[in-house]
């Protein structure tokens, strides 16, 4: 039972508030922060602090979240670091969300690493904030303060603090010019643009692969961990559908996961008779392989790269020892006319004194697809005709010729000043994911019912009026017509342009197109 207690100190007298606790082991305390008694000025005070104790101690209890005093004064003096490894070693979580955390978390120890949990104040949080905006993008410091508020409220579950100090209050801070910093909108491009990007990627890797592999993209939606993913197995020509059963993810390290698709979204997409066509007739003239990583047969590999490298001296030392540039000494293995007597001479003997040997080996397919490397030196350029900045070399235009059409990627030495044009963007900030988005756009744009662009899409729709609709087989008739047509309407705008392709096998498309005409 809930009572005040007199006490006497120093003449003074005050009032102890005493509750019983719910495990009965002893008499119940109210305390302070720091775990001493509180000394109440009336017993009135006290009583009514006492029977508050004592309901609110009896309410947890029926939860199962009553601890005894002195734990949670223990409790109390646990650190954010403490709590935070070992609530980390506890997480079982997909890969990419567990190599996601450290990096969040890098961002919050400074500030709250060494701080008990319980010391930790909202203005805290919102001073970490405020500092943290000023040197990382929005997007990134929601990240972090989500972690940071995802760690406070286990925290709180286990007993280390009374309240999570990282919530937000809902309608509390600004109405207006919260999302200043929102991140660009996605750009979007038309089956067209769509084509002449698919072109361009594949002259810059010298392959019909890209090409494929981006009219593949644009015409499913695909992610893009679902099409580097993609098993020869589950793109079915015959059956006119791609299965979505796996992506690969790229870690840090480098390695490719597999792993289910995001969301769980395994669905199967319908794809038109051309793209099926188009992809068949690619896994017949690429013969893929089981790849070293898996073991399984992926549709698409990446680009061609050099053999493994030997271990010795590199051009780079040899170019040191001589006082020259790499490229000097390139000349001097490849073009020695080019170098004059006396500087040969100068690497030919760095070259002896190193003993280094030539990298030798036939090139070979990458097992895979890098994100970065794809993206920034295949997808970028060939949307917006500009090269990325890689030291020493600032970002420049693509270096075409003149012929044919759309123009060859002119490479090389001095390849700036032999070239004969450059490319203009198709879409500038245009991204791989863009292609996803530009699929739904287009699905909008013909009609489609919305249960079929979120099976397609693979999205969920958890309304009520979601349940009542079904895909049947006459809308999914209907958009792989509409699809087709607009390929078709794509391959004569780009016949307009011009008749013929460097690349094999939109030239031969075009033939056939202009044929049929």
């Amino acid at each position: 039972m809930a009572y005040a207690e007199k006490r006497t100190a120093r003449g003074k007298t005050y009032f102890r508030a005493l509750y019983q606790r719910p495990d009965r082991k002893a008499q119940g305390v109210v305390v302070d922060e720091d775990g001493r008694a509180v000394r109440f000025p009336t017993k009135t005070t006290a009583q009514k602090a006492a029977e508050k104790a004592e309901a609110d101690a009896f309410t947890e209890a029926k939860k199962g979240r009553w601890i005894p005093p002195e734990q949670a004064a223990a409790a109390g003096r646990v650190t954010f670091r403490d709590f935070a490894t070992e609530w980390m070693k506890e997480q079982s979580l997909a890969d990419s969300t567990m190599q996601n955390y450290p990096r969040s978390l890098a961002h919050l120890l400074p500030t709250f690493g060494d701080k008990a949990i319980r010391d930790i104040t909202p203005a805290m949080v919102a001073a970490w904030e405020k500092a943290q905006q000023k040197e990382f993008a929005a997007s990134s410091v929601r990240t972090y303060r989500s972690l940071l508020h995802l760690i406070l409220a286990d925290a709180v579950d286990a007993g280390h603090a009374d309240k999570n100090p990282a919530e937000r209050r809902r309608g509390r801070g600004r109405r207006h010019g919260r999302r200043q910093k929102r991140g660009p909108e996605k750009q979007i491009t038309s089956m067209l643009g769509a084509l002449l990007l698919a072109e361009r990627a594949s002259l810059l890797s010298g392959r019909d692969d890209e090409f494929v592999a981006t009219i593949h993209k644009s015409y499913t939606g695909q992610r893009w961990g679902e099409l580097v993913g993609l098993e020869t197995q589950y793109a079915r020509p015959e059956s006119r559908a791609f299965r979505i059963e796996w992506q690969l993810y790229e870690l840090d390290t480098g390695e490719l996961l597999q792993c289910p698709p995001k969301d769980d979204s395994y669905r199967t997409i319908d794809s038109p008779a051309f793209l099926s066509l188009l992809v068949g007739d690619h896994i017949a003239r690429t013969q893929p392989q089981p790849c070293p990583c898996h073991g399984l047969t992926y549709v698409y590999s990446g680009r061609g790269v050099g053999g493994k490298r030997q271990p010795g001296p590199t051009l780079r030392q040899v170019a040191e020892l001589a006082g020259v540039s790499t490229g000097t000494v390139s000349n001097v293995l490849n073009r020695p006319e080019m170098v004059a007597e006396k500087t040969r001479a100068k690497v030919e003997k760095a070259i002896a004194e190193v003993g280094f040997v030539r990298q030798v080996g036939p090139s070979r397919e990458a097992a895979h697809w890098r994100r970065s490397g794809h993206a920034t030196w295949i997808f970028t350029p060939a949307a917006t005709g500009w090269y990325p900045k890689k030291a020493p070399q600032e970002a420049h235009p693509v270096p075409v010729s003149a012929g044919p059409w759309p123009g060859v990627p002119v490479r090389g030495r001095g390849a700036s000043a032999r070239a004969e044009a450059c490319w203009l963007p198709i879409k500038d900030r245009l991204t791989r994911h863009g292609l996803r988005h530009g699929h739904r756009t287009v699905m909008e744009e013909l009609g489609t019912p919305k249960v079929l662009m979120d099976d397609r899409m693979g999205h969920e729709d958890g309304s009520v009026g979601a349940r009542y609709a079904h895909v049947t087989d006459s809308m999914r008739a209907l958009l792989m017509e509409q699809l087709t047509e607009l390929w078709f309407q794509s391959l004569d705008d780009r016949l307009a342009l011009a008749p013929r392709s460097a690349v094999p096998v939109l030239d031969r498309l075009l033939q056939e197109r202009a044929k049929a005409a």
